[in-house]
């Protein structure tokens, strides 16, 4: 439920024309909705600023579908990370207004249309091999509202094609540096822009690289300022973050204008 929804319910409770016995059967699953296995934090959007996630990796398939079926309710967009073409499947029983993105595991049940920013996150990858987690940064933050471009495979192996494209680097208010082996690619576009760069290392690497210790360890120690780094292959993590940095940069220009 969303604050204005409840704004809603009060004026209408105090011009008299919604019982108060009713309000408080809309307000019932507030702040949660117990389910036994799970509790849906229905009180997340208006805290937060957007609706609960659902992580499939881990969670039994009826749960899932449980949890799915209770939030369609809402009539909210529905997102789920680290899906399965099981889950998708599953789900396809129960609603029609279904989007599977295979690479990055992500299931979207899309209910109604979010005005995107008009600033831009820009997420760039050090190598083909990382765009499954930057897939899922990227469709993150555009889910939540923000417009995203990409920009794949300008790793420091072969830096010309980075350093090509300095004028996306520069357009954009919040970039997301994707990066397995030795994840050296946030530290050189941290030296090179003046705005937020969020490091999210991947997996991605020969066995001295530790499943993404090692790119974890060299975004963690950059040179660059102005890095967040999130944890290891967590493309959500990086995606929710930019989203929310861009969407409050965003507000504060619209305040100013």
């Amino acid at each position: 439920m969303k604050e204005k929804n409840i704004e809603s319910i009060l004026e209408q409770i105090k011009a008299g024309n919604l019982p108060v016995s009713e309000a408080m059967e809309q307000l019932k699953d507030l702040p949660f909705k117990e389910l036994g296995y799970a509790k849906i934090d229905h009180h997340r959007e208006i805290r937060n600023g957007y609706p609960e996630v659902i992580l499939c990796e881990g969670k039994e398939l009826e749960h899932i579908v449980g949890i799915v079926e209770h939030m369609l309710e809402t009539g909210n967009n529905i997102f789920l990370t680290r899906a399965s073409r099981e889950v998708y499947e599953a789900l396809e029983k129960i609603t029609s207004d279904l989007e599977y993105h295979p690479i990055p595991r992500i299931i979207v049940v899309k209910k109604r249309e979010v005005e995107k920013t008009e600033s831009v996150i820009l997420v760039a990858t050090g190598g083909t091999a990382d765009i499954k987690v930057a897939e899922e940064a990227a469709l993150t933050a555009e889910i939540l509202g923000n417009t995203v471009e990409r920009l794949y495979d300008v790793g420091v192996a072969g830096i010309h094609r980075l350093l090509k494209n300095t004028d996306k680097l520069q357009q954009a208010n919040v970039i997301i540096a994707v990066a397995g082996m030795e994840g050296a690619l946030p530290s050189v576009i941290g030296g090179l822009v003046d705005k937020p760069v969020i490091a999210v290392p991947t997996s991605v690497g020969y066995g001295a690289n530790f499943q993404g210790l090692s790119a974890l360890l060299t975004m963690l120690n950059s040179c660059a300022s102005g890095i967040g780094v999130v944890n290891i292959d967590n493309g959500f993590g990086g995606g929710y973050l930019a989203g929310t940095i861009n969407r409050q940069i965003e507000k504060a220009r619209r305040a100013e204008s």
